[in-house]
């Protein structure tokens, strides 16, 4: 945003610091939320209200505090932190204040410098606008009266969601090259006021989006293409879920692959306060990674917010809401975004960190006591809505949460499991036997529908859970102590595991299984899952089990209906009837109905 301030009432200057928190005695009239600007010599250093008592103000500065003292003068720009929304945000990595980071090391050099801020959007670049609305057309906040192509998809520029009411088109251009801040179209409101409007505008990104007809029940599933989230633990379009877990269970490996192969339009990655080195993994890997869908480059369907755990504290929670912010406004266009923030338990901290300074009367663990109701605004910002021209967009937020210690019980967790629709757990457990994905089959649940027949997935769950079960018994009495029986249910629990839950993500093929074929190897699965075998002892069964897995994982390898894909199955079906395996008979109505 311009530095320009335009609250020429209110004025302040720094009376205490505390860390990235400034106190500012001010004159004049100041909103909660409101962005000012302390100036440190020659440099201004950005920052927002949040708390105001009397004529004293609390401010939290999203950049380095060093150099501000007692008597630095403060500026009021009378607006909330906002994003700028606008063609030309797809491709971009940003900082939580939106400042592109690569223009920003070009002006400023790779340390960059604070107080230094770039324009978000390419203000100089043309764009091939196309209108849509004509002259005499009534329009509202949210509605779009012309479009530009941005990377695959038509971006369609819309009516500022500030402007309440109906307005008049009086003017609008003919199609042809324009830039960011052009006048395209002239629209008078119902007192005959005009307004210009432009390509661009900005909003606060504390403040949800609303400029739609109606929100919609999250029915239709997101397809993931891994078997695991898609049959057990489903997320469904504008649904929630989260992905707690350990240090190095791999919770950013299931996000890069979701972004990769998710059934959605647009991904938002937002990196807060992660790892340096992780947030450059990741940013160098996107812009070389193969989109499934079109074959060109990920990055032309992606945006990045990226906040390093080195960056201010009080930044983090800017990227949060910009990266949401982004999210709802291509949605508004009736596109399905998929928002990733990896890892609120960073902004969670930032909180505790900003509470502390505050004094205010510490929660659980030393975390605000509004911890909750910030986690559930958060989410609750997520949503599949109807707009009113009827067409369909939503926005689903996935979030991982790094307990210390893999500790689910923790507050941010347990805060973040009240809201969600979905929680995948991730174990060290299953981690450190390197099994991918690590979600804890047992632990973790959905609330939404699976791609797969409800009463397949039961049984399949209710199997494996008694496998479970007989594993842990036989810890205790050892593999002599158990029947053959429970050792043939613990067998089916580790195939059922090692076929189909696990997933080898390197794998080009068996990383990406479209639903077709989860449904057509899940019906086999459970074929077996649900059938007796003639097995003469425990060595028989092992070596039975061992020699179905080995030939199920070869078939998880190859291309789905190819005639390798045939033949295995064939040998399948022969190991199968090498056993006399013959369907139970609650396996037989199972299949037979869902048949």
């Amino acid at each position: 945003m311009s530095l320009q301030t335009n609250n020429a009432d209110a004025k302040g200057k720094v009376i205490g610091i505390n860390g990235n928190m400034v106190s500012v005695q001010f004159e004049g009239t100041v909103t909660m939320n409101e962005v000012g600007y302390v100036k440190v010599e020659d440099t201004k250093l950005k920052g927002e209200i949040i708390r105001i008592r009397g004529n004293t103000a609390q401010m939290q500065i999203f950049e380095m505090t060093e150099g501000i003292k007692a008597g630095c003068d403060v500026e009021f720009t009378g607006e909330m932190l906002a994003v700028r929304l606008g063609p030309g945000l797809l491709g971009h990595v940003y900082d939580g204040l939106q400042n592109p980071l690569p223009e920003l090391a070009e002006k400023a050099g790779y340390f960059l410098e604070r107080g230094f801020y770039v324009e978000p959007l390419p203000t100089e670049k043309e764009w091939d606008f196309t209108p849509i609305s004509k002259v005499g057309d009534t329009l509202y906040r949210g509605d779009y009266f012309g479009s530009v192509p941005e990377g695959p998809f038509t971006h369609k520029i819309l009516v500022p969601f500030d402007m309440l009411g109906s307005y008049k088109v009086k003017s609008i251009v003919a199609a042809g090259k324009y830039k960011l801040d052009d006048t395209l179209c002239v629209v008078t409101d119902e007192k005959g006021n005009e307004k210009n409007l432009t390509m661009a505008f900005y909003w606060p990104v504390k403040r949800a989006v609303d400029c739609y007809a109606e929100r919609l029940e999250p029915t239709e599933t997101m397809v993931t293409k891994t078997r695991l989230i898609d049959t057990f633990f489903p997320v469904a379009k504008g649904g929630t879920y989260c992905i707690p877990g350990p240090f190095g269970a791999g919770k950013t490996v299931i996000q890069h692959t979701t972004s990769r192969n998710a059934d959605v339009d647009i991904v938002i990655i937002a990196a807060c306060g992660e790892r340096a080195g992780e947030v450059v993994e990741t940013i160098t890997e996107f812009p070389e990674l193969k989109d499934p869908r079109t074959g060109r480059s990920l990055m032309e369907r992606t945006i990045i917010i990226c906040n390093t755990s080195s960056m201010p504290v009080a930044s983090r929670e800017a990227s949060v809401y910009t990266s949401v912010t982004l999210a709802e406004y291509y949605r508004q266009m009736g596109l399905n975004v998929l928002l990733l923030a990896d890892s609120t338990s960073r902004w969670a901290q930032a909180l505790r960190e900003m509470s502390g300074r505050l004094e205010e009367i510490p929660g659980e663990e030393a975390f605000p006591a509004y911890l909750e109701s910030y986690i559930a605004a958060f989410y609750e910002r997520a949503g599949q809505v109807r707009l009113r021209d009827g067409s369909k967009g939503s926005v689903t937020i996935g979030g991982t949460v790094s307990p210390a210690g893999g500790n689910f019980e923790e507050p941010v967790t347990q805060a973040t499991l009240k809201v969600v629709g979905a929680f995948h757990g991730l174990t060290r457990e299953r981690s450190d036997a390197r099994k991918y994905p690590a979600i804890d089959p047992i632990a973790s649940w959905s609330k939404y529908n699976p791609v797969i027949r409800k009463d397949w997935v039961d049984f399949a769950r209710t199997a494996f859970k008694r496998g479970t079960e007989v594993n842990q018994m036989m810890k205790v009495v050892g593999e002599e102590g158990t029947t053959t029986e429970d050792f043939v249910a613990y067998l089916k629990s580790e195939f059922l595991d090692a076929v189909y839950f696990q997933q080898n993500s390197f794998d080009e093929i068996d990383a990406s299984c479209s639903v077709e074929r989860q449904t057509y190897t899940f019906k086999k699965v459970l074929m077996i899952m649900a059938s007796d075998f003639e097995l003469s002892d425990k060595d028989d069964a092992r070596a039975f089990f061992n020699q179905l897995r080995r030939t199920f994982g070869d078939w998880n390898y190859v291309e789905y209906k190819s005639d390798k894909f045939n033949s295995l199955e064939k040998e399948i079906d022969s190991i199968y009837s090498q056993k006399k395996g013959a369907l139970t008979k609650a396996g037989e109505a199972l299949i037979k109905d869902g048949e």
